[in-house]
């Protein structure tokens, strides 16, 4: 019987034991896609206890929470920090095959050398001994004990960039780079709309009451990305839709939107089609990278949505077929050579066949995995999900050239998640060689494995 969590945790031949620990586990990261806010990460203050720092938004524990029984008022509410970290404890022995029962104790381990495993019993002492820690362990030193050499937030189109500006000026051992997120640029049929882009029209300094200044308005905002250090976007599309049609229509669907008149299915799918497709070309002149969050299904839970707002645990997979549609708008892009390097991300598993084969109709010859089946993500980033991915990225596309693994994160304790990744890459690919439908080359496969775990990111985004 294997011990739990040892130095060869998830390595289950001696190829990939000799893979992880002299290759994968040397490389530095690159998270290329996170939720961190920059703000905390420059005023870079001590967080006050371990519940804060490991329960706060992250909403992974928390829908297990409530699986197991647990009263809101343990999870969101209003009850002690050490009341809720309690509960959380309670939990975790009952974690089997769960990725949450792994990261806890990576994380533990990780990042404050304790070994014991969180229960009930054992919540007391972990609490009072992390705490103890904690007093020195601040946001910018998470990310330097964990190698990270480049973080980048997610940014709405209006922000303002200050806390970027500030770090810029540090003299840290990582960078914070932004990265354009214009979801509320697209998402016209939502009840904010408008109010977004009277914010956008504040910032740019003149009324956007038409398609052009709404463009022109996007199009300042990335050139002062760039300046800010950007080179790459960030889409959540919970579906991809595509209808062709006329600028002349776009901008009648959009003055109707302005005017608070209703949309139909149809314009609602033109209009996102053309933004989609006008943005692309905008971030292929700047030579950014865009990158395509397909396929979440957004606050089922009505009731929850109004005691606790979105992004608390109510989301899900969505079925849409997106097929079709991902394929009109990279074909759209490609027809005059305006497609930029693009990393798609599948949150329905079924799907990853689908962005494989249909990005290499895109590969263009040019630029190594110039279209990229991004990382198992969400409801996927576990041992099933993380190789279902990469087997069907070697079944028809070239696993060599993957960018690899992000923590798409709000929590400054998700960096194990990396060493997590990169121990089943060197499994898998172990266990292809021990099955001999690979060569013992260990020279090409440790290329391999640094290539994956931070090279090929390092090349692609060129940060």
């Amino acid at each position: 019987m294997k011990p739990f969590l040892d130095k060869d945790f998830m390595l289950n031949s001696e190829t990939a034991k000799k893979l992880y620990h002299e290759h994968a586990a040397k490389m530095p990261i690159i998270d290329y896609h996170c939720h961190l806010n920059p703000k905390e990460i420059y005023e870079n203050k001590p967080f006050e206890n371990l519940a804060k720092v490991w329960l706060g938004g992250d909403h992974y524990k928390w829908r297990l929470m409530r699986a197991n029984g647990v009263d809101e008022a343990y999870i969101t509410g209003d009850k002690p920090d050490y009341e809720k970290f309690l509960k959380w404890a309670e939990v975790v022995p009952y974690l089997v095959g769960s990725p949450l029962y792994h990261w806890t104790h990576l994380e533990l381990q990780r990042f404050f050398s304790i070994q014991t495993l969180l229960n009930k019993d054992t919540a007391k002492s972990i609490y009072e001994e992390a705490n103890k820690q904690l007093i020195h362990l601040t946001p910018k030193k998470f990310i330097e004990m964990s190698n990270v050499k480049i973080v980048c937030t997610t940014d709405d189109p209006t922000d303002d960039l200050h806390y970027h500006q500030l770090l810029k000026n540090e003299n840290n051992s990582f960078k914070v780079l932004p990265a354009f997120r214009p979801d509320k640029a697209i998402n016209i049929e939502l009840s904010w709309f408008n109010e977004w882009v009277n914010k956008l029209s504040s910032v740019v300094g003149y009324r956007i009451d038409d398609l052009d200044s709404l463009e022109k308005a996007l199009e300042e905002r990335m050139d002062y990305f760039t300046e800010n250090g950007c080179s790459l976007s960030d889409h959540g599309l919970d579906s991809i839709v595509y209808v062709e049609s006329s600028k002349e229509q776009i901008e009648k669907i959009f003055k109707k939107a302005r005017n608070n008149e209703p949309l139909s299915e149809n314009e609602i799918k033109q209009y996102k089609g053309h933004v989609l497709v006008f943005l692309g070309k905008a971030y292929h002149k700047r030579q950014w990278v865009q990158q395509y969050h397909i396929g979440a299904l957004r606050n089922n839970n009505s009731r929850m949505l109004k005691l606790l707002g979105p992004d608390t645990g109510y989301d899900a997979i969505n079925d849409d077929p997106i097929a079709k549609p991902l394929s009109q708008i990279l074909n759209k892009l490609e027809e005059n050579d305006q497609l930029p390097k693009t990393i798609i991300y599948a949150l329905n598993s079924r799907d990853h066949d689908i962005v494989v084969t249909l990005m290499q109709a895109f590969q263009d010859g040019k630029v190594s995995g110039k279209l990229q089946c991004g990382s198992a993500w969400w409801f996927n980033d576990h041992i099933d999900g993380m190789k279902k991915q990469m087997i069907a990225l070697a079944n028809n596309g070239l696993l060599s050239q993957f960018v690899g693994m992000l923590t798409d994160s709000r929590s400054f304790l998700s960096y194990p998640r990396h060493e997590y990744f990169r121990r089943l890459v060197c499994d898998l690919i172990g266990t292809w060689v021990e099955e001999g439908l690979f060569p013992n080359d260990e020279v090409l496969l440790g290329e391999v494995v640094r290539n994956i775990s931070y090279e090929n990111a390092n090349k692609y985004f060129k940060m």
